[in-house]
């Protein structure tokens, strides 16, 4: 599948699923942007991901209105396609969990990629895409998920709303992973880490937890269609 001659921006692109799906991108020929909050996160990411001059980045902070709002600007030519895959999670019992925790998850994992997203949608050419994340606590909570499962559900809600109201010029799909290895688990003690994902993929059909790499590849293909 090849993205040559199309422009895509990947917000989250400067660690985990978004920085895996930045390099799909760029290996099938497109010219990339990859946007986080963190400047010192995007220069570690360009250098890690590679990609010569087809390779951009861009400091974004998702729940700061202006700097969303100056977005369309950024890209005069129009683009192709936009993943938003950051995000923030907040576990904790439902008697427990502050309400303040719950409206910032809400605020960088609904609001924010839905700011984005009609910040941007002017912006897509016809036959472009968008492409949100949510997971798969939305659809099969555990305990002590109340606040992320409820917004996984939500992204997804949009997604279907979107899809329906955009379509068909702007496909708009979700992506949602169940566990997958990155370093969103690199503040655990390692040993915990190990036995977490160890046993967490026993209890998969395919045995083991995913990688970046296999999310990206759903990514591409949403995008691609």
């Amino acid at each position: 599948m090849s993205f040559q001659d199309k422009t895509v921006l990947v917000v989250g692109g400067s660690s985990g699923l978004g920085r895996a799906a930045a390099g799909a991108f760029l290996d099938a020929s497109a010219e990339v942007w990859i946007a986080s909050r963190s400047e010192e996160k995007l220069s570690k990411a360009v250098d890690q991901i590679g990609g010569g001059d087809r390779l951009h980045a861009m400091v974004l902070d998702m729940t700061n209105k202006d700097q969303v709002d100056r977005l369309r600007s950024q890209f005069p030519q129009g683009l192709d396609h936009l993943v938003i895959s950051a995000s923030s999670a907040a576990h904790g019992a439902f008697t427990d969990l502050a309400v303040e925790e719950v409206e910032a998850m809400f605020a960088s994992k609904f609001l924010g990629p839905y700011h984005v997203a009609q910040s941007l949608v002017s912006a897509i050419r016809p036959g472009g895409s968008i492409t949100l994340f949510s997971g798969v606590l939305g659809r099969r909570p555990g305990r002590n998920v109340a606040g992320l499962a409820a917004v996984n559900a939500a992204v997804e809600g949009l997604t279907r709303a979107l899809a329906l109201e955009l379509g068909p010029d702007i496909r708009v799909n979700c992506v949602s992973p169940g566990m997958v290895d990155t370093e969103a688990y690199s503040g655990m003690p390692e040993e915990r880490r190990a036995i977490m994902l160890t046993e967490t993929g026993a209890s998969l059909p395919v045995g083991r937890t995913g990688t970046p790499d296999e999310v990206a590849a759903g990514v591409s293909m949403l995008a691609g269609n």
